[in-house]
């Protein structure tokens, strides 16, 4: 599983960018994805809402405790992953370097330098690397 990160302040940034900006920002994404399902080495792939549409459940003494986010302790959570099939982790992380290279706006404010995780789903017992 690759996974993309991002905080609230990064969906906010998205808003500020042209119909340019995000049109090349999808067009990338689009041919990423599709490079993988030509190569047959897609299995799913979805983007997450913001945090400020999520809600933490806490159990405190057997009664669920519901919290809106966005939470101020948090600095970035999971703004979606991609789900790959390839024959070895190494592949995995050379699919995840194009997507960490995601193109954007010259002079984005943003905060970091984007990256990606890998996580093997399962038996991590089976990485070539």
């Amino acid at each position: 599983m690759i996974m993309m990160f991002g905080s609230q302040q990064d969906y906010d940034m998205l808003a500020s960018w042209t119909p340019d900006d995000l049109m090349a920002l999808h067009k990338f994404m689009g041919e990423w994805n599709n490079e993988l399902v030509e190569s047959g080495e897609f299995v799913d792939a979805q983007g997450l809402g913001a945090p400020v549409h999520a809600r933490r459940v806490q159990v405190r003494e057997g009664v669920p405790v519901v919290t809106d986010g966005p939470y101020p302790e948090t600095a970035e959570v999971l703004a979606g992953y991609t789900i790959v099939d390839c024959a070895s982790f190494d592949r995995a992380t050379e699919i995840a370097a194009k997507l960490a290279d995601t193109p954007h706006p010259e002079g984005a404010q943003l905060g970091r330098e984007w990256y990606v995780d890998i996580r093997p789903i399962g038996g991590a017992e089976e990485l070539d690397a």
